[in-house]
């Protein structure tokens, strides 16, 4: 890590709305299912990036629960190739000390797919330089719905009274319960939307949209990414004094 790349703040938690892939892979007359392969490198190296420049969260909209509703063909290979991905990379995230947490609707996914979730997060637990969240069969409303749910079950068994109920608590049932919410949203591709992605951790996040298809997203990107994020004045709704 450059001294450049030490200047200034570094956010505590990075997410990436990694799309383009299909796109690049039409761009160069190949099937989509290449886009998906080559973005499987660029996962690699931002992991390795945010390792070395300390962020100690990464999350990464892997598979959205929208995705369910691609063609069987595709998704499937989406599903092996996620298998692919933990048998190739779990003993590296290992000694790189990246603990793995996979969020969304695991019940969704067939044996296959469900082990390899299991697998790498039980082989990487407890590691300390990075927490690296993939949001799989995930979506953002349906997530704040089972966090009502589960306040509502509480305050029906009295263990919860509607007058405690406040934002905290509310965060506390998110599958993000625990960490900090994202400082920094990166958006591949120059799709202007949020997708279904985070919507209540993203009430105050700064937003990177960039026209780089994620299979060309690489460590300088994500390096210009914090740049201009340490450039700008988060005020959280408040108002600087003259």
């Amino acid at each position: 890590m450059t001294e450049d790349e030490q200047s200034g703040r570094m956010p505590r938690h990075v997410a990436i709305i990694m799309d383009g892939n299909g796109r690049w892979a039409r761009a160069r007359g190949l099937p989509r299912f290449r886009g998906h392969t080559e973005g499987m490198q660029s996962v690699r190296e931002i992991v390795e990036a945010s390792v070395e420049l300390g962020f100690p969260n990464l999350t990464l909209y892997a598979f959205s629960q929208e995705n369910w509703n691609r063609p069987a063909a595709e998704v499937n290979a989406l599903m092996k190739l996620l298998q692919r991905y933990v048998a190739k990379e779990r003993d590296e995230l290992v000694r790189q000390g990246v603990e793995v947490k996979v969020f969304g609707d695991l019940e969704r996914l067939s044996s296959g797919p469900r082990k390899a979730v299991d697998m790498i997060q039980d082989s990487t637990a407890g590691g300390r330089n990075l927490r690296l969240n993939l949001m799989l069969s995930y979506g953002s409303r349906s997530e704040i719905v089972r966090a009502v749910r589960r306040i509502a079950e509480a305050v029906k068994a009295g263990r919860v009274q509607p007058a405690d109920i406040d934002e905290a608590m509310i965060s506390s049932h998110l599958y993000t319960a625990g960490l900090p919410d994202p400082d920094l949203l990166i958006r591949t591709s120059g799709e202007q939307r949020i997708s279904n992605f985070m919507l209540w951790q993203l009430a105050y996040t700064e937003l990177y949209i960039t026209p780089t298809l994620w299979p060309d997203f690489r460590r300088d990107d994500l390096v210009a990414a914090v740049h201009e994020y340490q450039k700008r004045e988060r005020r959280f709704g408040r108002v600087t004094s003259a």
